[in-house]
Parts: C-alpha cells; sequence; structure tokens
C-alpha cells in the first residue's frame, strides 16, 4: 500500500497526529502492535482521562533541552483540546491545581479520537506487528512526478511505502498497557541520539532495613513540601511499604537523582521552632505533643528514628536545651531521605529522557538529518509532571507534525 504518511503508535499523539494529517487531506495509515486502542489513554485519570491541564506552560516540563517543548506547546493549547470536546459534547470538570478531567469515562477520548480519524479518512490496523523499515531517499524523477515513498514498512499485515514516518510508540512506562522500546530502536537504526532514560513520576524505595520502622505505617498519609534541588512540590505524600508515594512523591521523583537525599518539610504550615519553645514548660512527651500534628503511628516511630539517628531521646518537652529544639524543628523542616530507587517502569506514569529534541525542528518535530522521519509524545526526551502536562504534550507534539506530514 502507497500512503502519504505511516504511524506507527496509535496512543494520544498517533491520533492527533494522524486525524490532522488527515484533516489536510494526506493519505494516513496509522499501525499498531496492540489489540485495544489507546490503553494509556483508558486507565488514565483513575479512568476518567486528567486530558489536559489549564495552566500549561513549558516550566511544567522536563527536558536536556527545556525550551524545545515552546514552540509546539504555544501552537495548540489546552483550549484548543477543549474545543474538541465541546464539538463532541464531551463534559469535563476541574480538579486541584488546574487538572481537567472527563465527566464519563476516558473512552468517550478513546471514542472522539477514533471518530475524527475515521472521519478524516485515516486507515488503522491494529495487532499489526512492524518487522522492518527501510529507508531509500527519492529520486529527482520521483519528486519531479510526486512520487515520494522513501519509507518501506514491512508488517504482519503487508508491505506499507510512505513519503513520511512518524514515531508514536511512547516510552517504557506501564508495559501492561503494551509499552515497548521500539521507537527508541527505530532512532539508534537512523543514527538519532537517544538521552538517558528513566522511570518518573514513580513511587520511591528504600533499602529494606532502612525502611524497616515505617513499612507498618503503609497508608498513612501527610500534607508536605518535597524538594530536590531548585524543585519543590507541595501536594500529599503517602508511606508505603516499600517507601514513599503520593502525588508530592510521583512529581519529585522525575527530578531526583539517584543516590541523592530528598528534603521533605512535614509541617509547611508550622514555625516548629516557635511552637516548640512555647511549649518549653510542658511535661508532655515529644511523640505526644506531635499527635496533634501527625498520626499517632507516625509520630511514635518519627520520634523513635530521631533519638535512634539524631540521638535527641523522646521526653518531656520542658526537659530540651535551646539546641535540642532547634534541632527538632529543623528535622521536621527538612526530614532527609535518601530512597535506593523506584519502584520502576510498571508503575511509572512517564519514560523520562527519549529522542533528543537538538535532532528534531520543534516546530514540525521531523529528524533534521532524516527528512521525513518524525519523532512525537512519550519517546520523545519531553516529559511533563503530574497533572495532565504529559497529555497536553501528546496533543501538541502531535498537532506540530500532523501540520507538517
Amino acid at each position: 500500500m502507497k500512503t502519504d504518511v505511516i504511524i506507527i503508535g496509535s496512543g494520544a499523539a498517533g491520533m492527533m497526529c494522524a486525524l490532522q494529517a488527515g484533516q489536510r487531506g494526506r493519505s494516513v495509515v496509522l499501525l499498531d502492535h496492540a489489540k485495544k486502542l489507546a490503553e494509556k489513554i483508558r486507565i488514565s485519570g483513575g479512568g476518567h482521562c486528567n486530558f489536559t491541564n489549564i495552566n500549561t506552560k513549558p516550566e511544567n516540563f522536563i527536558s536536556d533541552n527545556p525550551n524545545f517543548c515552546r514552540s509546539a506547546l504555544a501552537r495548540y493549547t489546552p483550549q484548543d483540546f477543549i474545543e474538541l470536546l465541546q464539538k463532541h459534547k464531551i463534559g469535563y470538570h476541574e480538579k486541584t491545581l488546574a487538572q481537567l478531567f472527563c465527566d464519563d469515562e476516558s473512552d468517550v477520548i478513546i471514542a472522539m479520537l477514533r471518530g475524527e480519524c475515521e472521519a478524516a479518512g485515516v486507515k488503522r490496523f491494529m495487532s499489526c506487528e512492524v518487522s522492518e523499515i527501510n529507508y531509500s531517499p527519492s529520486t529527482e524523477s520521483e519528486q519531479k512526478k510526486n512520487e515520494v515513498h522513501k519509507f518501506h514498512v514491512s508488517t504482519s499485515r503487508g508491505e506499507f511505502n510512505s513519503a513520511s514516518l512518524v514515531i508514536a510508540t511512547g516510552g517504557l512506562s506501564i508495559p501492561k498497557t503494551g509499552a515497548t522500546p521500539y521507537g527508541y530502536h527505530v532512532a539508534e537504526q537512523f543514527g538519532i541520539p537517544i538521552t538517558k532514560l528513566k522511570p518518573g513520576l514513580v513511587p520511591l524505595t528504600f533499602a529494606p532495613n532502612d525502611w524497616k520502622p515505617y513499612a507498618d505505617l503503609t497508608g498513612v498519609s501527610l500534607d508536605t513540601i518535597v524538594s530536590f534541588g531548585k524543585q519543590s512540590f507541595r501536594e500529599n505524600m503517602l508511606v508505603t511499604h516499600r517507601g514513599l508515594s503520593g502525588p508530592a512523591i510521583l512529581q519529585i521523583s522525575s527530578y531526583w537523582q539517584h543516590g541523592e537525599p530528598l528534603h521533605i518539610n512535614l509541617l509547611p504550615d508550622c514555625d516548629m521552632l516557635a511552637l516548640l519553645t512555647e511549649q518549653k514548660t510542658s511535661k508532655k512527651l515529644l511523640s505526644n505533643y506531635l499527635i496533634q500534628r501527625f498520626p499517632k503511628s507516625f509520630s511514635e516511630v518519627w520520634c523513635a528514628e530521631l533519638t535512634a539517628h539524631k540521638k535527641i531521646e523522646n521526653k518531656p518537652l520542658n526537659q530540651y536545651n535551646d539546641k535540642e529544639r532547634k534541632l527538632i524543628a529543623a528535622t521536621l523542616h527538612d526530614w532527609q531521605v535518601t530512597p535506593s530507587g523506584t519502584i520502576g517502569y510498571s508503575k511509572a506514569e512517564v519514560t523520562c529522557g527519549g529522542i533528543d529534541t537538538r535532532a528534531l525542528s520543534s516546530k514540525t518535530m521531523e529528524c533534521i538529518e532524516v527528512p521525513g522521519l518524525y519523532f512525537i509524545g512519550e519517546v520523545v526526551d519531553v516529559t511533563g509532571q503530574l497533572g495532565g502536562y504529559n497529555f497536553q504534550w501528546a496533543w501538541a507534539s502531535g498537532f506540530a507534525a500532523g501540520q507538517a506530514v
């Protein structure tokens, strides 16, 4: 089959690219190895698809080349996607921190994108394994006849030839949705550099012996400010049997570097030194006093660890001297813990790193050294924070390529 555009990967970015190219009159073939369409959309947002964030800006994204995302994000905004929802009469609502979710289940987004693709004449082949991609630059005579079919894709559903090839295969996160490293293999085939890959938006783990005192506190949730380097996030932190999770931890995980400590302010709304000073005549145990601020179980374990590591006993408040009060307050406002790693790609919401954006056009997502080859979505080294940003990158990068292929 000869076609103008072949897109490998029918997730959020792939379908957005397909429908945009189809609406421009391009003939488009969409290939995917999966049996089900857009599983990552289906499971997102607790099944209600956190499809964008009203406050999307370039600063919400991580990349070795931080300015790369600006062009695409400026040309396809959250409001543009909202207008698409309104066209299809899909209800949505805003949650905390400007996150937008569907009123109904995520299937409505998948159905909308599928319908837009079908209306634009996109041909979709599912359960289609790609076995080989060959590239032969078009001859001068072919260019004159406008018969440029330089990408030759061999699949389990036949042979496809096209002028443009778009890789929208996603990253390594959540393998159960069909994630594979295929997009990176394509980049390697064409000599496109790839930045370091790691799980992002993922729970953090600790060495079992280090975490043993906290392991029984699974389910304890605290309002915290979690920091690493210049990045800080104020949201809930959740204690698990293996380490820490919750929105604040997922956010910071994308920035955290292995072997380095996290800084956690356990009481962001308090001046603990002032409060402890006010209580310096109190006979209440420190652990009992902290129960006003923390669950009893966490207070007791935290005070026991303070004794073990800082050599400050859990004793009545009136028995602490000024130096000890300062150290207790400082430790509560800057609890430093060093994770041993992450749970990995099985629970990671995204893959940090990817196709080096210095090899791509920020306007079109086309490879500078391989004309006609495009990379979009999660496979690219642009990773959003938690809260709808990664879907907005999928829409924006898919739109950018869809307008160019």
